[in-house]
């Protein structure tokens, strides 16, 4: 009885989301998520059919495993076999079955011991599946447990047809940086505390990436470490396929200088330079600078170019501090919580000139913050809880800085 009760709870609280919720990326992820919790599961995915090249795609999936560059041709594996079939499965033991390919979630940090998949039928064909993986206390999935599953993917597949909303899985990115079960302890007193616990994250070059969760979570130590201004205990840390994981102060200093650009929430202007000044500084100690001129023009601060940071807003002290960073040509941005001390207004134009690079310039953003409407300008958004990666989103129509409210 108290089980029927939850899952009817589970599938109000389904219906709630798909059918109020305007954004169908938001709609489906949060359906996602009540099944993952209802069901008492470590991970779970829902994957897309990207009909153009007939392979899986995961447009929105929950646990520890960042699968998000992961494809599954059409009727291979599990996911494919309920695609091609249009029929759910219960996997007991995963190891022993000749459907499952271990790949998807195994070679991320997670290993596949039992899961539901479950079609996502529209009124024409089978557009994708729903996938629940591993119950946290060991048993296996029952047949009640298969139906509100089936439920949720009738009423998410009814939802993406009434919408008529058309899901493209996007061209496959290259990967910039990997992080593999990373791990980050700091002493205290007689022992230490674990902030990170097993981070494994792809972060794709040319994408704006948000990074959200509650203080102490984890958000800043992880982007410190893709930085190189903190180490890591254990795990890897690639860019580029370059292992990072321990590297010596001189390959550090290098990274940092070359590689990648950091905007911070305070700013950290020098205040006896001109915003200009602020800028050359920045390019004379790189090769092959972006001219200041020229970064500052792209922040849209010409006009006061040499106007000193205590003569500017927080605004343009903030522009500033992205033409320093552009300035270097980096690959990589760090954003740590930009707009933070800034009102809306300014914010809107603070995001405006970082959806600019991201799009016109080919630079990779990772962003930390705690205000989640900026996540719906972001490719993908990261959420962590307790250290670990608790899910991840792709969204699917990404908004314009100047339509975010808040």
């Amino acid at each position: 009885m108290i089980q029927e009760k939850r899952f009817m709870k589970a599938t109000w609280q389904i219906m709630e989301q798909l059918l109020e919720v305007d954004r169908i990326d938001e709609a489906l992820s949060g359906s996602l998520d009540i099944i993952v919790n209802t069901l008492e599961s470590e991970a779970g995915a829902i994957w897309i059919l990207d009909k153009k090249t007939d392979c899986l795609i995961p447009m929105f999936h929950i646990g520890p495993a960042d699968i998000s560059g992961v494809s599954v041709e059409n009727g291979v594996g599990i996911e494919g076999v309920v695609t091609g079939t249009g029929k759910s499965v219960i996997v007991s033991d995963a190891a022993n079955d000749p459907r499952f390919d271990g790949y998807v979630f195994d070679d991320f940090g997670l290993g596949t011991k039992s899961m539901i998949c479950v079609p996502l039928n529209n009124l024409h064909d089978v557009i994708g599946c729903v996938e629940i993986v591993n119950k946290k206390d060991g048993t296996l999935y029952d047949d009640e447990e298969l139906k509100i599953c089936e439920r949720m993917a009738a009423l998410a597949a009814i939802t993406i047809e009434e919408k008529g909303l058309f899901i493209d899985a996007g061209e496959e990115k290259e990967v910039l940086a990997t992080l593999r079960n990373v791990t980050k302890e700091y002493p205290s007193g007689d022992g230490k505390i674990r902030v990170l616990n097993g981070i494994n994250l792809d972060i794709y070059k040319n994408e704006f990436v948000v990074v959200l969760g509650e203080s102490g979570c984890g958000k800043s130590t992880m982007m410190n470490i893709v930085g190189g201004m903190d180490s890591l205990t254990d795990g890897t840390l690639t860019v580029e396929g370059r292992d990072l994981s321990h590297p010596t102060e001189a390959d550090l200093t290098r990274y940092r200088r070359e590689f990648v650009g950091f905007i911070f929430q305070s700013y950290n202007l020098m205040p006896n330079l001109t915003a200009i000044e602020n800028v050359r500084f920045i390019a004379e100690i790189v090769n092959d600078p972006m001219p200041p001129e020229e970064a500052i023009e792209k922040v849209r601060l010409t006009d006061r170019a040499n106007n000193f940071p205590g003569q500017m807003s927080g605004g343009q002290q903030q522009r500033v501090s992205i033409a320093r960073a552009i300035a270097k040509r980096p690959k990589l941005i760090l954003a740590d919580e930009p707009t933070a001390a800034l009102d809306h207004s300014t914010s809107i134009e603070v995001l405006s000139v970082i959806e600019d690079i991201v799009k016109n310039q080919g630079a990779t953003v990772l962003m930390v913050t705690h205000n989640s409407e900026i996540a719906k300008m972001a490719d993908r958004v990261v959420k962590l809880r307790g250290g670990r990666i608790a899910s991840i989103r792709k969204n699917v129509h990404p908004l314009h800085a100047e339509e975010l409210v808040w």
